[in-house]
């Protein structure tokens, strides 16, 4: 919604590790075989659309928006997104989107590692609760089963996985804005982020 508001291109980092990891489900990789994920992160081609508020994605020409959130794609991505072959790959391709200018990126190591020059960096949190809410109402939007323990459960396994992995932890940048979005609504959010922008000029 930021970028729609500015005109901008907007960039899910999250989304591209949820491609690969779609990916590697549909062809039986194994999410520990760094080498065969880094060569398919080397080769794929991923893009991304916005209509009507929703970022659509599409890997080699085909739309994955719904199938890259699933539970199965959930389960896996913060083991393959962790391999430093697939970072490596990944974070070249966002950087190479980030040359063009005008984006909008969200990602858990965006600000520190893919864009660390970043004109605006915005740091978002809000309780474990709020989030496991937010992320239920997703998937049944989506009509995919789920509970709110299940989500809570998932969400704090990753982000204690993304908090502690070798490579591209979950950090928060020293000049990062924090934002605590627990009792904001999403445009209320939005605001707070354009207001933000505002200041800079």
């Amino acid at each position: 919604m930021v970028a729609a508001r500015l005109g901008y291109q907007y960039l899910d980092t999250g989304a591209m590790y949820r491609a690969l990891t779609w990916h590697a489900l549909q062809h039986g990789i194994s999410p520990a075989d760094a080498r065969r994920l880094g060569l398919v992160a080397n080769q794929m081609q991923i893009e991304f659309e916005t209509h009507a508020d929703i970022n659509r994605v599409f890997l080699n020409g085909s739309e994955v928006t719904s199938e890259i959130r699933t539970p199965e794609v959930t389960r896996q991505v913060s083991e393959i997104s962790a391999h430093p072959e697939v970072r490596r790959a990944m974070v070249e391709k966002q950087k190479a989107m980030g040359e063009r200018g005008c984006i909008v990126a969200e990602g858990r190591d965006t600000t520190t590692v893919v864009f660390p020059d970043a004109e605006l960096k915005v740091f978002l949190v809000a309780s474990v609760d709020a989030r496991a809410e937010r992320r239920l109402r997703d998937l049944q939007q989506m009509g995919i089963s789920s509970t709110i323990e299940e989500v809570r459960d998932d969400l704090e396994r990753r982000d204690r996985f993304d908090s502690n992995r070798e490579h591209s932890p979950l950090t928060r940048a020293d000049d990062a804005h924090e934002v605590d979005t627990t009792e904001l609504t999403i445009q209320g959010q939005v605001e707070h982020i354009i207001e933000l922008l505002r200041q800079l000029v």
